[in-house]
């Protein structure tokens, strides 16, 4: 069948999280679907439907969907899932809130936060804080990933795939929006930045030191 791909946006702008996303969904090997929920967002959908590779855009667009609440975006997603065999979000808030709710509701498992796909059923993630790499291999019927899109590059323009308008399912009434607010930064997204620095453990320069991995033991002191 297909893959079905779940696009980052906020209703004005596609996030490049979708283009890196998708790098990992063309992986898999089959025909690649970009769901679009939100409302007010057909520029979006315009957006997607230019990314390589993209076959068909689906379009859902209704006050439903304009804040992205997982209950009915997940309610959603499953009434598609049956023209799918893998269902594809990258790792964002949004992802790691609405996928677990598909996955369950189609009783199957989530691969988290993949880094590599090696097979259409077989994944490499990293657990114990990214200290070791988990090989995973899914014998779901339908595959729940979530990628972890630092590792991928994003896939650039240069399709042309329709936009086919999906009907909203129904509400499972089981969340509301109530409100958000948001933080300011002139930084860029973590998803989305192309260089990160990290620092490390500070240390004071006073009395020996004791820990056993210090290169400067004689010098400096751990905080």
């Amino acid at each position: 069948m297909a893959t079905l791909l779940i696009a980052e946006h906020d209703n004005k702008v596609l996030k490049d999280a979708t283009a890196k996303a998708l790098t990992a969904a063309k992986a898999l090997g089959a025909d690649v679907h970009i769901l679009v929920a939100g409302k007010d967002c057909k520029a979006v959908a315009d957006a997607a439907a230019k990314l390589d590779g993209v076959k068909k855009i689906l379009l859902a667009d209704a006050p439903l969907y304009e804040h992205a609440v997982a209950e009915p975006l997940a309610a959603l997603i499953v009434s598609l899932a049956g023209n799918y065999d893998a269902i594809v979000a990258p790792a964002t808030t949004n992802g790691k809130n609405v996928m677990p709710r598909v996955a369950a509701l189609l009783d199957v498992m989530q691969i988290s936060e993949i880094t590599k796909v090696i097979a259409p059923d077989t994944f490499e993630r990293p657990i114990y804080a990214g200290n070791a790499i988990q090989t995973v291999k899914s014998t779901d019927a339908k595959k729940i990933v979530t990628v972890r899109t630092s590792t991928f590059q994003a896939t650039g323009d240069g399709g042309s795939a329709p936009v086919e308008t999906v009907t909203a399912a129904a509400d499972p009434g089981l969340s509301s929006f109530v409100g958000e607010e948001l933080s300011k930064s002139d930084r860029p997204e973590l998803t989305s930045a192309k260089i990160i620095i990290s620092g490390g453990r500070a240390h004071l320069r006073a009395s020996p030191c004791r820990a056993a991995r210090c290169t400067d033991r004689l010098t400096c002191r751990r905080l």
